[in-house]
Order: structure tokens, then C-alpha cells, then sequence
């Protein structure tokens, strides 16, 4: 069985084919720039050289139009027939409180993500364009959603209302609901089985971090709280968004500034962050490297991203009443020792020692906590992917 996942942003689209026997990537591929000039499709299959097009894509519908001739190019085939693809697994941003769960997608399915637009405005647009593009291309193929959101249902009330008017909630669904759902779910699965322990069993506090990061309680297999809330704007510092502020400075901006809240969203969600702080760069790497080299704005923005993720991770131990293994994932914390020792410092008092050879390895499974730390820290692989491919087979199933 071979399961296409999909995840289409505004003009990209990332894509893997499974080969869900082996659970091993046969394929996968990246197209940018859609509906701009320039647009470049980058696949890629283990043993080969990089396959590439550049060709310009006006909408997502071409873009998978071309994804699907370049699974069936000669040169760079993974298989010879369309009929080999046995489902496509959809990427969905938003599931507003319907779903707690992956689901085949139908005519149904479909409106109901386009009833979570407003919650998600960015994103579920392309996901739906992504998903329709497909079913007139493989009419005949099965298709499942999975949410970012859905793993994140299972949060206790206290932990997901927002202290505002209640009505506010039940009129417009104005809530925490949480993201990068299907990384949290992976990596807490993931380190469980590493442990050899019964997740029913683990407090786990899982990290993603990378240019969006959020974080996540996870006790007994479910996510009691995280960091990210109604919108992806929430929670700890990122690399361009702000994370929590005062809510007062967008009045205090608009009201006695002359900001128009166009610009004061903008700002919050693309230009604050380590980017707004460092005024370097969004990227990790380039605010580190400036500040080894002496900009004290850049250590300070290293120092704040350090400081919120510190302070999120000891309130997680607290509302869970105790910590097992805290896990480091996505593009920073799969690959920055620097971001990891830094933002554990300070926690010690948890119940762990990080080994410092250990926390050198990049990009692998690993532990990185003194083998008599009470508390383990490991640095995960994320596989969103493989996530999405699994509860599609699930799906298939039932």
C-alpha cells in the first residue's frame, strides 16, 4: 500500500509517497513559487540525483498536475502506474472542535474546513484547494484530512478557554485549540517506544521548535495543554512571531500610534520574533552566528527564545505535577545542541543532567540526559508525514 501526503501552503507544496509496508519514504518533493513567476518543483528519491522543473504553476491544481507526471517520470520513477497509489493523506491546518480525529474526506468534510477559514485564514484556503485539485485529478482514489489541530481536543476545559466573555466562546469559537498537532503526536508516540514505556504511563513535555515552535503537556498519551492558541500567533517567541504579548499594545499601536491593525498583524506575525528582536534574521542560525560575532541585540533575542521555552517547559511540569522525559523536535531542536543546552539550563532541578557528547548528534534519535537523570531528555526526528500516511491507512481500514 502507498499513501500520497500533502501539504499545501499558499504557494508551496510538499509531498512524500509512503510505502506504508515498510513505512519508508519512496519519494518526496517540494514545489514553490505556485501562482508566481519562477515556480520549481524539487523531487527527490534516495540513490538518485535531484529531480527538477521549472515550469510556471498558476494554481495548486498544475502544481499536482506536474507532482503526479514527475512520480511517473522514466528516468525518476517510484512507480509505474497511478492505480499503484492507493490514497492521498491531506494536511489540514484547522479542524475547529468537529474533528478530534483524522477523517475520509467527503462533500461534507470539505465545508466544514471551510467553515474554520476565519479560525485559519493563511492556511486552510490552500489545504482546500490542495484537497479539491486532487479529487479532480484522482476521482477515484480515497482521501483522508488530518488536523493539527486534533490532537490538541483532548485538552481539559480550563486549559483551552480563553478568560474572556463566555458568550465570545460560544458564538465564534474563540479558544485554545493548538498546532502542530501531528509533531506532538509523532514525537511523544516515538519516544515512548524508544523507552520501551506504556505512554499511558509518561509525562512527556514535547518541544517543537523550529520557525514556528510550540510546545505540549502530554500525559498519558494526550495533549492536556500547549502553547500555540487560537492562532499560531500564540505561545512561546518564534522566528518571526511575536508569541504571547499584552494584548493592550495593539490598542495602545492602533489607538495612539496610527498603526492601521493590518500593520499591527503583519508585524505580530512576520516581522517580530528573533527576527524583530536581532534585526538579523528569522533564522536561528544567522541570529546565533551574529551573536558569537558581538551583536548584543542578537544575544538577546537568543536569550528571550531561551528564557520563554524555559519558562513554558516548567509550567508544563507543574500542571502535570512532574516531568518523565522532556523531547526536543522540528528544525531547531532536532539540530541546534546550542538551543537545547541553552533553554534546559536552569531546570536541572527537574531531575536531569544533559550529557554533553550525546547532545553534539544532530537529526537522529537520541538521548541526551545522563544515564542517571530521573528525568529523560531526547532529541526526536519529527515525521509529520508518516503521521498523516498512518491515520489515512487507519482510516482505510475501518
Amino acid at each position: 500500500m502507498k499513501v500520497l501526503v500533502i501539504n499545501c501552503g499558499s504557494s508551496s507544496l510538499k509531498y512524500q509517497l509512503i510505502d506504508m509496508e515498510t513505512e519508508k519514504s519512496l519519494v518526496s518533493g517540494l514545489v514553490e513559487r505556485i501562482g508566481i513567476d519562477g515556480s520549481i518543483l524539487t523531487q527527490k528519491v534516495e540513490g538518485k540525483d535531484k529531480y527538477i522543473i521549472k515550469q510556471d504553476m498558476k494554481d495548486h491544481k498544475e502544481a499536482i498536475k506536474l507532482v503526479l507526471e514527475a512520480l511517473l517520470n522514466k528516468e525518476h520513477a517510484v512507480i509505474e502506474s497511478m492505480d499503484e497509489i492507493t490514497a492521498v493523506g491531506h494536511r489540514v491546518v484547522h479542524g475547529g472542535e468537529k474533528y478530534s480525529d483524522s477523517v475520509l474526506i467527503d462533500d461534507e468534510v470539505i465545508e466544514l474546513i471551510k467553515d474554520c477559514i476565519p479560525l485559519a485564514p493563511l492556511h486552510n484556503p490552500p489545504n482546500i484547494i490542495g484537497i479539491e485539485a486532487c479529487k479532480e485529478l484522482m476521482p477515484n482514489t480515497p482521501m483522508a484530512a488530518v488536523f493539527d489541530t486534533a490532537f490538541h481536543q483532548t485538552m481539559p476545559k480550563v486549559a483551552y478557554i480563553c478568560p474572556l466573555p463566555y458568550e465570545l466562546y460560544e458564538k465564534y469559537g474563540i479558544r485554545r485549540y493548538g498546532f502542530h498537532g501531528t509533531s506532538h503526536k509523532y514525537v511523544s508516540q516515538k519516544v515512548a517506544e524508544v523507552m520501551n514505556r506504556d505512554i499511558k504511563d509518561l509525562k512527556i513535555i514535547t518541544c517543537h521548535l523550529g520557525n514556528g515552535c510550540s510546545l505540549a503537556a502530554v500525559k498519558g498519551g494526550k495533549s492536556i495543554d500547549t502553547s500555540m492558541g487560537f492562532t499560531p500567533l500564540a505561545g512561546v517567541m518564534m522566528g518571526t512571531r511575536s508569541g504571547n504579548i499584552d494584548p493592550s499594545v495593539i490598542a495602545f499601536l492602533v489607538e495612539q500610534q496610527g498603526y492601521k491593525l493590518e500593520e499591527v498583524n503583519e508585524m505580530l506575525n512576520k516581522k517580530s520574533g528573533l527576527l524583530g528582536i536581532s534585526g538579523v534574521s528569522s533564522d536561528f542560525r544567522d541570529v546565533q552566528m551574529a551573536a558569537e560575532q558581538g551583536n548584543e541585540r542578537a544575544k538577546l533575542a537568543l536569550d528571550i527564545f531561551n528564557y520563554k521555552i524555559r519558562a513554558q517547559i516548567a509550567s508544563y511540569a507543574g500542571i502535570m505535577g512532574g516531568v518523565d522525559v522532556i523531547v526536543f523536535t522540528a528544525g531547531i531542536g532536532e539540530n541546534s545542541s546550542f538551543a537545547r543546552k541553552e533553554v534546559l539550563k536552569g531546570l536541572e532541578f527537574l531531575g536531569f543532567n544533559i550529557d554533553e557528547e550525546k547532545n553534539e548528534v544532530r537529526g537522529e534519535v537520541q538521548e541526551i540526559s545522563t544515564k542517571d537523570s530521573k528525568v529523560k531528555v531526547y532529541e526526536i526526528p519529527t515525521n509529520e508525514e508518516l503521521v498523516i500516511a498512518r491515520d489515512t491507512v487507519k482510516l482505510l481500514n475501518k
